[in-house]
């Protein structure tokens, strides 16, 4: 950490030493390109823009200026381009110059990873200046297609529309040809149409970007600081029309369990489905998908929690990826950090994740339980009109899922998952060309059957939002209202006022009180935030400042995870940050920031929960390395939720560091480290984590990293281990707790062509957390922290068989027992995956899947990582081998 300070020091010493231009994005005036319509004749897509046809229209750019490093600079070489079109699609040429052809960076990888030398266009073709089409190719072929939205502060590389490109290098730099089925972009039907369109390159072993439509960075805009392309006469809309049917083929290997009919080591069936994307009009699309799989989706990582907080896993089913940020609706937004920034309205993992119910199980009995639920099938209309209003509906129903149970000579069914019907609508409307926008959300989860009261028959949610722009896009506020509403027998309704999220039943708590005959629960939530995300910069290194302040608030009866996620309610939270950026360069520095963030927590009783200050730099150097440190002073902390239901606990105050360190991207080997730690006061809390990457291209066509992860915790006496009664009275029962994480991630990617690949991920796991010295809560809010806890003596507890019994009166006899909670968490998962888009759109997958989560509890006593490797890796595993075809076709 002190090397760390040192540049940042430095850093900040060089603030005033380098002057370059600063220009405001209102003084640059709009650029305009002129295209044509092909008339005769054809583009062969070859890479070399050389046909007769292309000379029907002029050359755009040769006027390229640099964006980063050196903003608003000559290029160290210029891109031009040209655009023409004919009823069905657009064509773009790039002549990228490079006096060094030699030195073109030509890496490989798949899809939308952007390797090496490139090239894009963006397209806002609804030219509604906040959303825009991306269309990226490198010099070694390989295709990205992201859909820009938010004025460009949101980049979805889940789009994937069909479309062609190819590329060429020779003497003079290298070239391309891309051609888009202009059925792939959303337009209106008026005549002559002006579109907003930006192409910006990438020269690779400079790490220079250049556009050819100035965009200064501090202005904080991107699509709506697009130049303009005239000339498209009486383009008319396409009808889209794909259908993708798909069959898959699948057959599992694995351990055999003596006496169990369902795990005999061996299965194997044949599945079919098909998606489909129809264009209902000129700007709305239907996608669906019945009966989908996904088996060619890679893993999640392994994660465990022992807090009580739900686990967050990113969405990486194409269906559900694709356009999903039509439907996103956080409640409080990036600024704000912390668990509550992670809360949705809308969290498309909970269609199809695995069955909330396990059958019990009697002596000699197996069970036969699905996975996951089956999605029956799903679709999404969406688009946005002419007049600036963006629509967006989901619904997805999945089936009813049963576990076979099956005993000596008896069989039954049980119901796990009830089916189910997901739905969600989304609308926005943009106001004087997005200056202000206004939407809502509504969403619905019903249930058709019962499964005990363990979920809601129906849950609701909704809200409205308003985002406003002044001052050239400078300023904003922000603001959102949501309601949620869930309805289910007097049980369940029961079983939520006293569920994590909530803990109704927490004895000192003013406001909140249990009611066992509610048979409906509604809540509210809202944020209101303002805030500064560009405007001129100012000084010789065209320095920024924003900010970002509001709060938001999640009412005790809150309740989305039946569709959304929420992890806690009952919480009003204030957040500040505030940002000094330096975009140009100065000094031994490509670009900087400083960061400040406070944050501050209360509940709906008004006591004060949390209280946390945060100071931040990052350095990019000329070299491309790059650096950034942070310092956390937790001031306050109270937690609702650690003791389950119990007494509010205080928990110390801390410090904490964090910093990473990456080298150079444009070699072929890289590093990257980070590392943080936080201690309590008085050391009752500790915490460190060390994570290290290194990434090799040994060739162009492959790339490969391993990652190795190691975190540390200590916890001296507030860990939650259980409730149990005694004399009348519930004890809480807490403990020390040490727990010890290695993770360790293999990564291989090989471009046989850019539209062959092979791709591997795997990941070994293993999680210890070992408990000592319990106690039960007795005083938990006070200041002395030895105090808040009774910790028990030698000859009040005991443990026997994986049981302690305790004795706490010492009269011989034994007031309540609880169990052994340490264990051992040890995962493997890994995908093998071929992907060849034979022809445009269709493909076919390979894989392999390999998993293992072998039982460690009888390990406790052997080193971690001999734990892993000689447990994980000595007993045989899980194998999937699937093959996915699919067929697209097109009209």
């Amino acid at each position: 950490m002190k090397f760390i300070s040192s540049i940042l020091i430095l850093l900040l010493l060089s603030l005033n030493l380098y002057s370059q231009e600063n220009i405001s994005i209102e003084d640059i005036p709009k650029k305009k390109y002129t295209t044509k319509k092909l008339e005769s004749g054809s583009i062969k897509l070859d890479g070399i823009p050389d046909e007769a046809e292309w000379d029907q229209v002029q050359w755009g750019g040769g006027d390229f200026l640099g964006y980063r490093p050196f903003e608003g600079k000559e290029p160290s070489y210029q891109t031009k381009f040209k655009i023409i079109y004919d009823e069905k699609y657009l064509y773009v040429g790039y002549r990228c110059y490079d006096a060094e052809p030699d030195s073109i960076v030509q890496r490989m990888s798949r899809r939308d990873e952007f390797p090496g030398d490139w090239v894009e266009i963006n397209i806002d073709s609804y030219h509604d200046l906040r959303s825009a089409f991306s269309f990226t190719i490198s010099a070694s072929g390989v295709r990205g297609d992201e859909f820009i939205s938010n004025n460009g502060n949101n980049w979805d590389g889940s789009w994937n529309p069909i479309w062609q490109a190819k590329t060429n290098i020779d003497e003079e730099g290298w070239t391309a040809e891309i051609k888009i089925p202009l059925s792939q972009l959303r337009f209106g039907k008026n005549p002559d149409k002006v579109w907003g369109f930006q192409v910006q390159r990438i020269l690779f072993r400079n790490q220079e970007r250049s556009t050819w439509q100035r965009i200064p960075q501090s202005s904080g805009v991107w699509v709506s600081g697009f130049g303009e392309l005239h000339g498209l006469e009486h383009v008319k809309p396409q009808k889209q029309i794909e259908l993708a049917p798909y069959t898959v083929a699948k057959t599992e290997r694995g351990p055999a369990e003596a006496g169990n009919p369902f795990k005999t080591g061996k299965s194997s069936n044949i599945t079919a489905g098909i998606d489909g994307k129809v264009a209902v009009t000129s700007d709305m699309i239907l996608d669906f998908t019945i009966n989908p799989d996904f088996g060619q989706v890679e893993a999640d990582p392994s994660q465990v929690r022992i807090d009580g907080f739900q686990n967050f896993f990113q969405e990486r089913r194409p269906f559900f990826v694709e356009s999903r940020n039509i439907f996103e609706y956080d409640l409080t937004g990036s600024a704000a950090g912390g668990d509550y920034d992670s809360d949705l309205l809308f969290y498309s993992r909970r269609i199809g994740g695995s069955p909330h119910s396990y059958p019990s199980l009697g002596s000699n009995e197996y069970a036969d339980v699905p996975q996951n639920t089956s999605i029956l099938g799903a679709a999404k209309f969406s688009g946005k009109s002419k007049n600036g209003w963006s629509i967006g509906l989901l619904e997805s129903v999945t089936q009813e899922e049963v576990a076979t149970i099956v005993g000596e000579g008896t069989e039954r069914t049980e119901i796990v998952e009830p089916q189910t019907n997901y739905f969600v609508s989304r609308v926005q409307k943009d106001i004087n060309g997005g200056e202000t926008v206004i939407g809502g959300i509504l969403t619905a989860v019903n249930r058709k059957g019962n499964l005990g009261d363990l979920l809601h028959d129906d849950a609701f949610s909704g809200g409205i939002d308003l985002l406003h722009y002044w001052k050239e896009r400078t300023y904003y506020i922000k603001g959102s209202a949501i309601f949620s509403h869930v309805r289910g027998s007097e049980e369940k309704i029961l079983n939520t006022q006293r569920s994590f999220e909530h803990l109704f039943q927490r004895p000192n708590s003013d406001r909140l009180s249990v009611d066992p005959t509610r048979t409906s629960l509604t809540g509210t939530g809202g944020t209101i935030r303002v805030g500064k995300s560009g405007g001129q910069g100012k000084g010789d290194k065209g320095r920024v400042f924003n900010f970002d302040t509001g709060v938001t608030y999640r009412s005790p009866e809150l309740e989305l995870n039946d569709i959304g996620f929420m992890q806690t309610a009952n919480e009003i939270n204030h957040f500040t940050w505030m940002g000094l950026r330096y975009p140009k360069s100065f000094g031994k520095f490509r670009a900087a920031r400083l960061n400040y963030n406070h944050f501050v927590k209360w509940d709906f009783d008004g006591k004060l929960l949390f209280q946390l200050f945060n100071v931040n730099a990052h350095a990019t150097f000329l070299n491309n390395w790059s650096i950034g440190s942070g310092l956390n002073w937790n001031t306050y902390d109270v937690s609702n939720n650690a003791l389950r239901g119990g007494m509010s606990l205080r928990r110390p105050s801390g410090i904490g560091q964090w910093g990473y360190i990456n080298t150079d991207q444009r070699k072929k080997v890289q590093f990257f480290m980070n590392g943080n730690y936080f201690i309590g006061s008085k050391s009752v809390i500790k915490f460190m984590g060390l994570n290290g990457t290194v990434s090799a291209q040994p060739i162009d066509a492959m790339s490969l990293s391993i990652s190795a992860g190691y975190n540390t915790s200590y916890r001296k006496q507030d860990q939650y281990v259980g409730q149990v009664s005694f004399a009348e009275q519930t004890r809480t029962i807490v403990s020390s707790v040490s727990q010890n994480t290695w993770r360790y991630t293999f990564r291989l990617n090989y471009n046989i062509t850019p539209d062959l690949t092979l791709q591997y991920y795997g990941q070994p796991f293993i999680t210890r957390p070992e408990y000592s010295n319990y106690a039960y809560v007795s005083d938990p809010l006070n200041k002395s922290y030895d105090d808040r806890f009774y910790q028990f003596s030698s000859d009040q507890i005991s443990e026997v068989d994986g049981e302690f019994r305790v004795d706490e009166n010492r009269d011989g006899k034994i007031d309540y027992t609880f169990g052994n909670p340490n264990f051992n968490f040890m995962q493997f998962r890994s995908n093998l995956v071929a992907r060849w888009e034979y022809i445009a759109g269709s493909e076919l997958y390979l894989v392999w899947s390999q998993g293992s989560t072998p039982d460690t509890g009888d390990y406790m006593n052997q080193g971690l990582n001999e734990n892993l490797f000689d447990n994980l890796f000595g007993q045989q595993a899980n194998n999937i081998f699937l093959v996915k075809l699919t067929y697209r076709f097109l009209k």
